[in-house]
């Protein structure tokens, strides 16, 4: 069984003046703690509400320190209860983001039509020549070069 696994994190960060600057350096902050071990993880603005239930932005500012929401979503493969996913999840990305407070939000689990679905998609993309495993070998060495271009 294979599920989607969204936890909330809350990342200080700190001499920001407005809430969409505080928002950027964490998502960049969090990123380059995650990458390149975790680059599979997306990240996105969390969402907060107030008690009456009216939308807050994810950051809160005082005096010139914010705390920022984010949700970070990643799949975990191969487990057989959603307790079980959501411990992996909290692991792995608890072990990279050092002295931040995290709480599993969401655990979804992932439909075989889906995984069926994606696997047809990755396949048509290739030529159907090549096996799985020679797939998942030369995607690796994709991305190292990818990354150097990128540099």
């Amino acid at each position: 069984m294979d599920c989607r696994v969204v936890v909330e994190a809350a990342v200080p960060v700190f001499d920001v003046e407005t809430e969409d600057e505080a928002i950027r350096i964490a998502i960049s902050k969090t990123g380059e703690m995650l990458n390149p071990d975790l680059n599979y993880v997306e990240i996105n603005m969390g969402e907060r509400t107030s008690p009456e239930g009216e939308e807050l932005p994810p950051a809160f500012i005082a005096a010139d320190e914010a705390l920022v929401a984010l949700e970070l979503e990643m799949t975990v493969f191969n487990v057989e209860r959603e307790e079980h996913a959501s411990r992996i999840a909290r692991k792995e990305i608890g072990q990279r983001l050092e002295n931040i407070p995290l709480e599993v939000i969401e655990v979804e689990l992932i439909e075989e039509d889906e995984e069926s679905e994606d696997e047809r998609t990755s396949e048509s993309e290739d030529d159907g020549s090549e096996s799985d495993s020679e797939t998942d070998s030369e995607d690796d060495e994709i991305l190292p070069e990818f990354e150097d271009l990128v540099e």
